[in-house]
């Protein structure tokens, strides 16, 4: 019937517009309004609710404009409160859903969550009101499962669901006509989570009236079940998706599902006629494998998991829930039952997020909460009762408290810091009450340390705590628990447990950002005494050493002391390696084998620097050696050598070996030699530990050899007894010696056949460049091991015995195996390397048989005699072989066939850079291949025969080599193939002509005349290599110029050129030193040698770098040929004149700037070359007749100049220059400037590149050795590789040179002796005039400090030169620079310089050293360097009667000084005159008689009083022997002035100066004196604010008011100030009469009171706007008091006054006087109210603003702060600042309500403490005005 009456209602045209009224008024009436206008229009129409809400669905479907906010909730709120009213309310209820609600939400913006939340708040109240869950678990529920099931991909299963969603089961009848979507994912989970929420708080308030589920209770609590049991699985399908989901599940569905979960009851629901249940535990279990699938994947994923757990425990273990949670039977299934869990929590302890730390630390923390509960409720059910007890005899711990014995300040401070935490509140207990619980309590601890507070708090927690931890094992314990907790107890019951938790703080300590930390917490860690902790250091989980400890030890904090003055190791290293032993000590020798491995891959993976690649080699050789290789029976037991073994997988040799050879040939990265030493020796102990040599391939053990750098393992090298005993297994593994030695000796023996026989690995013969290299350091590498291996002569009778019978087939090979008889011959070229190098190194020939180097022992001497021998009559016959052998292949040069429509090699078709390639057919390569190494063979086995067994050789290989180069040069070809061709020809004829530049001999001679008078057209040839060098350019030249080799090839030919040249031109070198001729006129004309000296330099500008060293060393050469054929030996105009050399210099200049690589070996040879010492005596080469530079000096300038940027540059021409200088005086008169640049010169102190090459590089060596000599070479040499080596080889120039022998000659005494005086001279001008040099205001250390230094310590060098004729000069300007400021660096040189001028010259005491003491207006400082000057000329006067009359003339004029006000002067002239009077004394009594009673009564009691006043005593033994030590004699030469030895001479080998002695000991006094003085004004100050509250005004409530002095109150700064007429201000006599009349009197009174009337009006108004002020001001105060800086001060204070804060509290209001802060807070300090709280009284300021209503908070980074923007300020707020690198201290943390901190999104930890209070300031200020507002 109402119905009926419903749809004619509607049916009416009157009705539609009431609706569109009412419409209209709820669209502006707020919707809180809504029900009671629904109320009015029921009561004053006829309208039945029933109808009045069928209208209004109606109204909302012919809606098509957009609905506003307000006119939606209005109405929702009114068909809500319509379907209350009627009677069918299921249908209503359905048509609200399908109708309004679902539709409705596509109106809601997503963005728009407010207005969701109120329309899903009011259709949740409508719900819960009505009760109508059976009704929405058949519509809106199955609808919103279905978008949730579709949006994951989540298909129903139809078994499991309670709830069936699928498109079928959700379409209602009557409702076809709604569109059935989706929602989007938010909105369904937020509509779910809102109706279980509901649903489960009506449960709550059913239950708490006591009533039971009656009258739909079984459909509420259905209706939960069932809906819990869907949302718990699709929550879980939800998680498993992408990271926006993943979010949504966590915000919405979790924590709903965790809180219908909550009750330890089950969920029951019935599926499919099935009963199923779901609970905690069983969720739990589900959620924990979702989240351990989520831990394996990125970043993202383990931080979405962790939030995961967070939120669970968040839920599940809060404390007023714990009652609940106490449930037996569902812990097992708990997921901290799981290891993995705790293993997951570990990691995320030391994530590199800080948001996934503090997630794992929070949950560690509830969880530790959840066991205290337990524990106190049920009697430490959960903890146990075992305890931790000390072993007495075996801890020594570097962590421990310290000792009071060298407590230092730092130490204190952290022992303060750390009793206001509390650190030591488990340390009272004693460590017989320590349970598990106690010791996650010093964890967590330990661990907040670490991530919150500064350095000296980490340093605290750490020496007061980490031994509760670690000083302590597990008694057993048999008692029962009465629950379950097993696993969360072995995490803290065990030494294995404690230490896996112990790894956690060590890795987060050695991962830290601050470096300090790092480097304490590796300190704390190695510095155990783990060698007397007996297993405890294989307790330490093997993960954290192979990962965190390895990587930690890479960083470069801990090694500060690394590779100073030569030394590389560090504490950390030597400690690192003390740990690694013991860590290892039990294993086996495959277990520290796949150890070593192991830490070998970490190396490879990471990048380490020079200090961690020191330290893993030495803490992997510590692992590896263990003098007790354990076995099973011998000290493990067997369980523990069954975990030993099972400790890691195997490893074999090979793999190892690969390992240690990486790590080696890394080492070489780093160019220090004696860095890789140390590195490659620790390597290899490690490899001779744990690699038997047996097992090893050959192949792999020669490439491991290999690695190593030769220099270490040659005859003289540091390993090479070291590799020999490994080789031989000496060391003793498990074979004997003898049999190991055997097994390698074989196989290297063995290995020619082997090697020469393999098989080709390709079907075709032909070989190429690349594999010929390939055999070539096969070969290098077994004959470098074999020389290694041997140790009697009959070990290379077999190798002998296989050449020989080799030679003899060589020229029967098969065709098919033409990679044979190469091989053969890279094989003998590699053996007769392998014995030069052993001959260059050991010094024998056949001159010198037995002159061995005496550090080779004199078995092994013999031995290298009678290999060389019997290798020398094994190649003697083997040698015709292969001359015969070369015969036949080495027509391939000029004999080839045409081979039409080349091809080339793939390789070289395809090359894109590297080395050029032959451009050649394959089998044409393998056919020049082997030509070219038969006539390199042939070469290196006569010279070895030819220096061996002189006299023995025949000629005929000569002569083969002689025919072969002139045949070679001869050959003139212009295609492409011949071109490449010759090409090669060059290649091989640069080791003949390398070999004729060592083996000319008379018969050889004697062969090339014969062979000129035969051969060539003109027959008789006066000079005899004229013609093959004249012959070689030009076809040279020709060849280059065809056009037919490519620009690549070309630079190949150039190259071999200049090789040639090189060994041509070196030939009359040896010949003459050979005594086969008397000079080198015989063999090249001067015609010739300027030929090829014009060449050169016309090749010069645009040579290749390959080719710069042989250019370079033919010019040498060719200039010391021309110098030798002059006789006599003068520069004419048919030698080298200064036209040629003005070329060369420019030429060889352009070369050396376009090399991109500053090598030495060219270098030397360019300063060589071109300052060649045959020429460096004519001076037209360094200045020309004009007066313009000559050739030498224009090269020398340009050096010099170069040499600013380049270190090694400047240090090689200061080493050949200096030599030269000393050979030829007379030219540095041309050189004072360029004098000058070296001695101020300064760059790069250490060059390890230059020193690496020096070392290593056997040409750097030979042309560094042929540079002048140094002229104290001794001296300089310590000085090579640091930047003062040019001024130190300067200095031992000039003393050279002031000590000039007679032997020299007189004109050459002249010229050493002015040009000492010249440069003198130029030295002391520009220390007095020139604007660096002069400048008196400069900073230490900085450039004009080093260049006064440097220039002072060469005049002090310079000082021996001095005579009469410049002696004025000389102290005019020494005066000047001593009257002007200058550093006690600087000033000691200045009066080292003038002793030696008042000692060499006494008349000038008198003159003028006297007069200066007499003028009283003379600056401190320059007075304290006349009485050093003055003391010491009377102390080092040798002669008797002149040291009195000095004595007589300055001491008088010293003594009152004695009495300055100075503090510095005075104190030093007592410590000078003390010293004096001490020696001086006895002979003034002995000769004195003249010394008047009176006088000498004075003196003696002077004396008496500087020696026994305890001030003077203790400022003498500050100085003891500093004084007594001083020699200005030898302190002026280069030894004294460039000693490293002494204290203190980092800084420019500057000593510390007696005045600067003194200084620091005054300063550090009146230092002391002026902390006292501060400690008792701070005392004074501080009585006020004392925490009883003495001292502190009452209120009349009874609480302390603030002290006034504290708080500066303007008004207490106002003071009356009255001006007083002039009668007013004289003094009043009585006696006198009033002279004023009495109508003036009236008038003055009449004033005064004008006056008070004025002042009150003015402090009336004054007081008016200070409370305007006040009322303008925020309530906010800034605390200030732990900063200190004075610019972060001002500028808090300015920021303070423009956002009106209520005050600023500072630790010393004496700063606001203070000019900086004055200048940067523009006057802020006199409007913002000033606060002095000094920091021992913060606490009390902070309490006392507490109780009168402040929140006090503090800005600081810690694990429960809040971010700033999502922080909501109080009105009155306290801010506290911390310091500007420690923050806030912790005891001051627990003073305050909260921290907030500002959120960062780049890489640096912190902004400034100034920034930072502005940014938090203004915060506060927006929300307070958006409060207002």
């Amino acid at each position: 019937m109402e119905e009926q009456e419903s749809q004619q209602q509607v049916s009416s045209p009157a009705v539609s517009a009431h609706i569109a009224s009412l419409l209209k008024s709820l669209a502006v009436v707020p919707s809180a309004a809504a029900p009671a206008i629904i109320d009015c229009v029921l009561v004053s129409s006829s309208f039945s609710p029933s109808a009045l809400f069928s209208l209004l669905l109606e109204a909302f479907a012919g809606a098509a404009e957009p609905l506003q906010s307000n006119y939606i909730l209005s109405y929702t709120s009114s068909l809500c409160h319509l379907i209350k009213k009627t009677r069918f309310q299921d249908g209503s209820m359905r048509q609200l859903i399908w109708r309004v609600f679902l539709p409705l939400l596509k109106y809601i913006n997503s963005d728009d969550s407010e207005l969701f939340n109120q329309v899903n708040g009011l259709f949740c109240d409508l719900v819960s009101e009505i009760q109508s869950w059976d009704l929405l678990g058949a519509t809106l529920v199955p609808f919103c499962l279905r978008s949730l099931g579709l949006i994951i991909g989540m298909p129903q299963n139809e078994d499991l669901a309670a709830y069936k969603w699928t498109t079928s089961d959700v379409v209602e009848q009557g409702s076809d006509d709604i569109a059935l979507g989706v929602l989007p994912l938010q909105i369904v989970s937020h509509i779910l989570m809102s109706l279980l929420e509901s649903a489960m708080t009506c449960r709550e308030e059913i239950q708490s009236v006591g009533q039971t589920l009656i009258n739909g209770g079984d459909s509420l609590e259905c209706f939960i079940n069932k809906l819990t049991w869907d949302l718990s699985r699709l929550a879980l399908g939800v998680l498993m998706q992408g990271s926006e989901y993943r979010s949504c599940a966590m915000r919405l569905l979790l924590p709903v599902v965790f809180s219908s979960l909550s009750k330890p009851s089950l969920v029951t629901i019935q599926v499919q006629g099935s009963q199923y249940s779901v609970s905690r535990a069983c969720f739990s279990e589900e959620l924990w494998n979702c989240c351990s699938s989520l831990f394996t994947l990125g970043h993202l994923e383990r931080l979405d998991a962790f939030s995961i757990l967070s939120l669970y425990f968040s839920r599940f273990y809060e404390i007023e829930d714990f009652e609940l949670s106490v449930d037996k039977t569902t812990y097992a299934l708990n997921i901290i039952a799981k290891k993995e869990f705790w293993e997951e929590i570990r990691k995320g302890l030391v994530d590199k997020d800080p948001f996934v730390r503090k997630q794992a630390l929070y949950i560690l923390k509830i969880m530790l909460r959840y066991y205290s509960f337990l524990e106190s409720q049920y009697g430490g059910c959960c903890s146990g009762n075992s305890v931790m007890v000390v072993e007495n005899n075996k801890i020594n711990l570097s962590s421990a408290t310290p000792s009071s014995v060298s407590v230092t300040k730092r130490e204190k401070w952290a022992d303060t810091e750390a009793r206001s935490l509390g650190v030591g509140e488990v340390c009272h207990l004693g460590y017989q009450d320590l349970d598990s619980h106690g010791r996650w309590k010093v964890f967590i601890l330990l661990y907040e340390m670490l991530e919150e507070y500064g350095t000296h708090l980490v340093e605290a927690a750490w020496s007061h705590q980490v031994s509760l931890l670690f000083q302590s094992r597990l008694l057993i314990s048999s008692s029962s628990k009465l629950f379950s907790c097993e696993v969360y107890e072995s995490q803290m019951e065990n030494l294995e447990a404690i230490f896996s938790w112990l790894a956690v703080l060590w890795e987060r300590g050695f991962c830290h950002e601050n470096p300090q930390v790092r480097s304490l917490i590796m300190d704390s860690f190695l510095c155990i005494d783990w060698e007397n902790l007996g297993t405890y250091a294989q307790k330490i989980p093997t993960s954290f050493v192979l990962g965190p400890l390895t990587q930690a030890l890479n960083d470069v904090v801990h090694h500060k002391d690394f590779g100073i003055k030569g030394v590389y190791t560090s504490k950390t290293i030597e400690h690192g390696m003390k740990f690694y032993h013991e860590f290892s000590r039990q294993w086996t020798l495959s277990d520290r084998a796949a150890f070593v491995r192991i830490l070998a891959s970490v190396f490879l993976s990471d990048s380490f620097g020079r200090a961690g690649l020191m330290a893993l080699a030495l803490c992997m050789a510590s692992a590896a050696c263990h003098s007790d290789t354990h076995s099973g029976s011998q000290v493990c037991s067997d369980a523990e050598l069954k975990s030993t073994q099972s400790r890691f997988l195997p490893c074999s040799s090979a793999d190892l070996l690969d390992s240690l050879g990486i790590i080696i040939e890394r080492s070489k990265q780093h160019f220090n030699p004696n860095y890789r030493l140390k590195v490659c020796a620790h390597v290899l102990k490690a490899a001779s530990s744990l690699i038997n040599i047996v097992e090893v391939q050959l192949d792999l053990l020669l490439h491991f050899i290999s690695t190593v750098p030769r220099e270490f393992t040659d005859h003289a090298g540091s390993l090479r007894v070291m590799v020999r005993q490994w080789l031989m297994q000496s060391g003793g593994t498990n074979l004997q010696s003898s049999d190991a030695h055997l097994h390698v000796l074989n196989n290297l023996i063995n290995f020619p056949s082997s090697f020469i026989m393999q098989t080709q690995t390709s079907a075709s013969v032909a070989f190429d460049d690349e594999d010929v290299d390939l055999w070539g350091r096969e070969a290098q590498r077994w004959a470098r091991v074999l020389f290694l291996v041997i140790t009697e002569e009959e070990h290379m009778e077999a190798v002998f015995m296989f050449l020989q019978k080799s030679s003899s087939c060589l020229c029967k090979r098969d065709s098919c195996k033409e990679w044979v008889p190469i091989k053969f011959l890279i094989l003998i070229f590699a053996l007769v390397e392998e014995l030069q190098v052993g001959r260059s190194d050991t010094g024998y020939s056949s001159t010198a048989r037995f002159q061995i180097d005496s550090g080779i022992s004199d078995h092994f001497s013999s031995l290298l005699i009678s290999i060389y021998d019997k290798s020398t009559e094994t190649f003697l016959p083997l040698l015709e072989e292969l001359v015969s052998y070369a015969k036949l292949v080495s027509p391939t040069f000029w004999s080839h066939p045409v081979v039409k429509d080349m091809q080339l090699p793939l390789s070289v078709k395809g090359k894109l850079g590297g080395p050029s390639q032959r451009r050649l057919p394959s089998a044409m390569i393998s056919r020049v291949l082997q030509a070219i190494f038969s006539i390199r063979t042939v070469a290196s086995i006569s010279t070895w025969c030819n220096d061996m067994a002189r006299g023995k050789i025949s000629d005929s290989s000569f002569i083969f080599l002689w025919n072969f180069s002139w045949k070679a040069i001869r050959s003139s070809t212009y295609d492409s193939e011949a071109s490449e061709i010759c090409l090669a020809m060059y290649e091989a004829l640069a080791s003949v002509f390398k070999a004729f530049s060592t083996t000319f001999t008379n018969s050889h001679l004697d062969f090339v005349m014969e062979y000129n008078k035969t051969w060539l057209p003109n027959g008789e040839v006066t000079h005899l290599l004229d013609p093959l060098v004249l012959t070689f350019l030009h076809n040279t030249n020709n060849l280059l110029a065809n056009g037919q080799l490519t620009r690549s090839r070309r630079a190949v030919l150039m190259n071999w050129k200049w090789v040639c040249l090189d060994s041509l031109l070196s030939i009359p070198l040896n010949v003459i030193s050979k005594g086969h001729l008397k000079s080198a006129d015989s063999l090249f004309s001067d015609s010739t040698l300027r030929s090829v000296f014009v060449d050169i330099v016309e090749s010069l500008e645009n040579a290749g770098e390959s080719s710069v060293l042989p250019m370079l060393k033919s010019v040498r050469l060719v200039l010391g040929l021309l110098c030798s054929n002059m006789i006599p030996p003068i520069i004419t105009p048919h030698g080298v004149t200064s036209e040629m050399m003005l070329q060369l210099a420019q030429s060889s200049w352009i070369l050396h700037i376009n090399c991109n690589k500053r090598r030495v070996a060219p270098i030397a040879a360019l300063i060589s070359a071109v300052l060649h010492e045959s020429l460096f005596g004519d001076l037209s080469m360094h200045e020309m007749d004009d007066n313009n530079p000559g050739p030498i000096k224009w090269f020398i300038e340009k050096l010099l100049h170069d040499g600013k940027r380049s270190p090694r540059t400047i240090r090689l021409a200061a080493l050949h220059l200096t030599g030269l200088w000393l050979l030829y005086p007379a030219t540095i008169k041309y050189y004072i400037k360029e004098l000058k640049s070296l001695t101020l010169y300064g760059s790069v102190a250490f060059d390890e590149d230059f020193e690496a090459e020096l070392s290593e590089n056997h040409e750097a060596q030979i042309e560094v050795s042929l540079l002048a000599r140094s002229p104290d070479h001794e001296f300089t040499e310590v000085f090579i590789n640091t930047e003062m080596y040019a001024r130190a080889s300067v200095a031992a120039l000039f003393y050279k040179l002031a000590n000039f022998n007679s032997m020299r000659g007189e004109r050459e005494q002249k010229d050493a002796v002015l040009s000492g005086k010249m440069f003198l001279l130029e030295l002391l001008d520009s220390v007095a005039n020139e604007k660096d040099l002069a400048k008196e205001l400069y900073k230490k250390y900085s450039g004009v400090h080093r260049q006064k230094v440097r220039a002072w310590q060469m005049i002090c060098i310079l000082s021996h030169f001095v005579e009469d004729d410049i002696v004025g000069k000389v102290t005019s300007n020494l005066h000047i620079c001593l009257y002007r400021n200058n550093l006690p660096a600087v000033r000691q040189y200045l009066e080292t310089f003038a002793i030696q001028i008042y000692l060499k010259f006494p008349s000038l005491v008198a003159e003028q050293l006297v007069p200066i003491f007499r003028n009283y207006n003379m600056r401190p400082q320059a007075l304290s360097s006349y009485v050093f000057i003055a003391a010491n000329v009377i102390l080092h006067e040798s002669e008797f009667a002149v040291q009195r009359k000095h004595l007589n003339e300055l001491l008088p004029p010293i003594i009152p000084l004695l009495t300055s006000h100075h503090h510095s002067l005075r104190g030093f002239t007592q410590l000078l005159v003390f010293h004096v009077l001490c020696k001086l004394w006895p002979t003034m009594i002995i000769n004195g008689s003249d010394v008047a009673s009176l006088e000498k009564k004075c003196f003696e009691e002077l004396k008496s009083y500087l020696a026994e006043n305890i001030d003077c005593s203790r400022l003498r033994a500050s100085m003891e022997g500093l004084f007594n030590g001083f020699d200005p004699r030898s302190s002026a030469t280069p030894t004294g002035v460039f000693d490293v030895q002494k204290e203190g001479s980092e800084f420019e080998c500057v000593p510390v100066s007696l005045m600067e002695q003194v200084m620091d000991f005054l300063n550090g006094v009146r230092e002391d004196l002026r902390h006292s003085i501060a400690k008792d004004s701070m005392i004074i100050k501080n009585e006020s604010l004392t925490n009883n509250g003495k001292g502190m005004a009452k209120r009349p409530d009874g609480n302390a008011e603030e002290p006034h002095a504290t708080l500066k109150d303007i008004n207490l700064d106002f003071q009356k100030k009255i001006t007083l007429p002039k009668e007013a201000r004289s003094p009043i006599d009585a006696s006198n009469e009033i002279t004023t009349s009495d109508v003036e009197f009236p008038k003055l009174i009449s004033d005064l009171e004008k006056e008070d009337q004025l002042f009150g009006s003015v402090l009336q108004a004054r007081n008016r706007a200070l409370d305007t002020i006040r009322q303008k001001q925020q309530q906010f105060i800034l605390v200030a008091s732990l900063i200190d800086r004075i610019p972060n001060l001002a500028g808090l204070a300015r920021t303070c006054e423009v956002f009106k804060a209520a005050g600023l509290a500072i630790a010393d209001a004496s700063i606001l006087q203070d000019k900086q802060f004055q200048l940067i807070s523009v006057t802020a300090g006199k409007w913002v109210p000033i606060i002095e709280v000094p920091v021992c009284s913060i606490k009390v300021f902070l309490e006392n603003k507490r109780q009168e209503g402040f929140s006090i908070l503090g800005l600081e980074q810690t694990a429960n702060s809040k971010r700033l923007d999502q922080y909501s300020f109080p009105t009155k707020t306290v801010l506290v600042l911390g310091r500007e690198k420690e923050g806030i201290p912790v005891d001051i943390i627990h003073v305050l309500d909260g921290c907030v901190e500002i959120p960062q999104l780049g890489v640096i930890r912190s902004l400034n403490v100034h920034v930072s209070g502005a940014i938090a300031l203004w915060e506060y200020t927006r929300q307070q005005r958006q409060n207002l507002s």
